[in-house]
């Protein structure tokens, strides 16, 4: 199960990667007033209609507070990349599977918002797919560490809170 779970997954990226290429080729600099709107039309078409997957994303995006063009230098040495602060640990991986330079990738993480959002959604969809359980598949997105997972996991119900409202969990329970 896990095996067809993941090979869904890399399928699903290789399709994701065909639509996302044209994205990055053509990322241009904005305002911080066009940027909160650019992010937020990424994330609602990144979405792809689904509220609980844009209302997922906003929570991810609201945590990780990045912006287009953001490169934060981590204690690992790693760097957190663009409006959701995807890490620099994922370049290689994303490099390899659109065919393009760890450079060209890096650059399109820290200053496309579409691709860094669209990346933001195929990691989360990813470990969502594997371990079938949402609230691991947000913790996932931010560490390996079952511990750092938690936590993280924690936050981003506060920010979902923030943004959406407190009975955000109670109209999901009913539908």
């Amino acid at each position: 199960m896990k095996t067809s779970c993941a090979m869904q997954a890399s399928l699903a990226v290789v399709a994701l990667w065909a639509v996302m290429l044209p994205i990055g080729l053509h990322a241009r600099p904005v305002s911080h007033g066009d940027s909160e709107t650019l992010v937020g039309y990424c994330i609602r078409k990144a979405a792809g209609g689904k509220p609980w997957l844009e209302k997922t994303l906003w929570g991810l995006r609201d945590k990780e507070a990045g912006w287009i063009g953001a490169e934060i230098r981590n204690t690992n040495g790693s760097h957190d990349l663009g409006p959701l602060q995807v890490n620099t640990w994922w370049v290689p991986r994303i490099a390899h599977q659109v065919g393009r330079s760890e450079p060209q990738v890096r650059q399109w993480l820290r200053d496309d918002a579409c691709f860094n959002v669209d990346v933001a959604r195929w990691i989360f969809l990813s470990a969502l797919s594997e371990t079938g359980d949402y609230w691991r598949a947000i913790g996932i997105y931010h560490s390996p560490t079952p511990w750092r997972q938690r936590r993280y996991a924690e936050n981003v119900v506060v920010h979902l809170r923030r943004r959406f409202g407190s009975d955000i969990f109670a109209a999901q329970a009913s539908q």
